[in-house]
């Protein structure tokens, strides 16, 4: 089955891609493109994954460059891939040829990139995450890479919409102490539940960092089984794992 990659106009030319289940190797409850090396599928099916990602990215796979996630604000800048992993969840380079990497099954996948400058950026923004400031912390070090702040685009990809993201007061309350216009962001549920909407939050900390635009593909990976892993849509089903959707951009 042919890989199936989701781009933006915005993010042009540089090469990118949101990259869906379709088209791997995994099979199962991976079956598809897994490339999540934490999760428990076959090792040398996962490789066999991210090879295709990486082939279709036009790089080897020892090109292939991402971090240790751990749902943090630190974004570290490469020029090659690191191994071990660093503990952090985004990644910027200005060198041509390292394909950045973010896994994802629900949180946001965001791509930057400032053509002009050639220099890009891979995050990894769940609510904790980009709470914290990851996606700020991400427009810093590109920054810092030599990237005009007013010349970086940002697209979020595939991530679990509002309407699939329920949650508890605890957590209403965690983000209503942070600032109290944060309740735009959410929607009522049943009794005492509610709705986030992450990819909404996503895009107002991108674009109050002062950057050119913010967009989100509007993919839902929850109500999209077909092309899209999920972690909660796991949890319902009660599956042992999930998979790990891999977005990839490159200079």
């Amino acid at each position: 089955m042919t890989l199936e990659i989701l781009t933006a106009d915005s993010l042009s030319p540089i090469r990118h891609g949101f990259f869906t289940r379709k088209g791997g190797a995994s099979s199962g409850i991976f079956s598809g493109l897994n490339c999540g090396t934490g999760s428990s599928d076959q090792t040398e099916i996962v490789a066999i994954n991210r090879s295709r990602a990486a082939d279709a990215m036009g790089v080897g796979a020892e090109k292939l460059a991402g971090v240790h996630q751990v749902h943090s604000a630190d974004a570290v800048a490469v020029t090659t891939p690191l191994d071990p992993k660093p503990k952090a969840d985004a990644l910027v380079t200005a060198t041509p040829g390292v394909a950045l990497s973010v896994l994802t099954a629900d949180c946001q996948p965001v791509l930057l990139a400032d053509a002009k400058a050639q220099v890009i950026g891979a995050a990894h923004a769940g609510w904790k995450g980009a709470q914290a400031g990851i996606l700020e912390a991400t427009v810093d070090a590109m920054v810092a890479l030599g990237a005009a702040r007013n010349a970086i685009h940002a697209v979020i990809g595939p991530t679990i919409s509002q309407r699939a993201y329920e949650v508890g007061p605890e957590f209403f309350d965690v983000f209503l102490d942070e600032d109290p216009e944060n309740t735009r962001f959410f929607a009522g549920g049943d009794g005492d539940r509610m709705h986030f909407d992450l990819p909404g939050y996503g895009l107002m900390r991108l674009r109050d960092a002062g950057i050119a635009s913010a967009e989100w593909t509007r993919h839902c990976t929850y109500f999209d089984p077909d092309r899209f892993y999920s972690y909660r849509r796991s949890v319902h089903d009660k599956d042992p794992d999930y998979g790990r959707l891999i977005s990839t951009i490159v200079l």
